[in-house]
């Protein structure tokens, strides 16, 4: 069994229970993703790969499918490529910013919750577009600043030491357009679903209460909710102050 790999702070990972809500948050943005591309893709990249877990959820929705992971950490692919990797699924170390891909090799890029990370997020975003066929899919996902960074304003450095910047909505949507003119732009929203609203009209933000202290320090609700989270747990609708992530839905010419 592969060592898990380090939490920093700037990525998450399956299988450890104090984490299981992030984890579960990432998931139900990959799980979105089919559902917003028209065809069967052969080839998916994952821009910012992580831990590499994407891969499978990907291979359940379009089973045969290719996936090409890429990442800048070379501790991090190593251990995806050990997990996960296969017939099916590589992992490339790479920046994104000059991903190690042909022009036009994938019909799908995601790159979830990446953008907030990244210097030149133009040259990025546009990155991606490049390796994507004419026609193919991006999906981008990023915390909304409004939730995520109260009281922080456009273009304010956020105090998230991995977030170089951070978006609300309206924001996401006009900078994707002016980086990719010519591409059809949707912006849609991800919030908790009815479970997890239940909790919080009873106690509270389920996301402060689980940063405000250590997890060694949960009382037993606030960890039996967390450990029992799933992907279906998150809902997804048209973008609003609340939501708690943005996706740019970008469809290319």
């Amino acid at each position: 069994m592969a060592t898990p790999l380090t939490i920093t702070g700037e990525r998450t990972v399956p299988g450890v229970a104090s984490e299981n809500y992030w984890f579960r948050r990432h998931e139900a943005g990959y799980a979105a993703v089919p559902g917003w591309v028209p065809s069967i893709p052969a080839v998916v990249l994952d821009a910012g790969c992580g831990e590499g877990y994407a891969a499978g959820l990907l291979d359940a929705a379009w089973p045969g499918v290719r996936v090409v992971g890429v990442d800048y950490d070379a501790a991090t692919t190593a251990h995806a490529g050990r997990t996960h990797g296969g017939e099916r699924a590589a992992y490339l170390r790479g920046a994104l910013t000059a991903l190690p891909l042909a022009a036009g090799a994938v019909d799908v890029a995601v790159s979830l919750q990446v953008l907030e990370h990244i210097w030149t997020p133009g040259h990025y975003v546009r990155e991606l577009a490049r390796v994507t066929r004419d026609g193919g899919v991006l999906v981008v996902s990023t915390p909304n600043r409004l939730t995520f960074s109260p009281g922080l304003g456009r273009r304010e450095k956020p105090s998230n030491v991995y977030h170089c910047r951070e978006y609300d909505a309206a924001e996401l949507g006009d900078e994707v357009r002016r980086w990719l003119p010519g591409a059809a732009v949707e912006v849609v929203g991800l919030g908790h679903g009815e479970r997890l609203e239940l909790w919080e009209s009873a106690r509270g933000s389920v996301v402060a209460a689980q940063q405000d202290r250590d997890p060694g320090a949960w009382d037993d609700d606030l960890r039996a909710t967390v450990e029992s989270v799933t992907a279906q747990d998150f809902v997804l609708g048209d973008p609003q102050d609340a939501s708690l992530d943005l996706f740019a839905v970008v469809r290319l010419p």
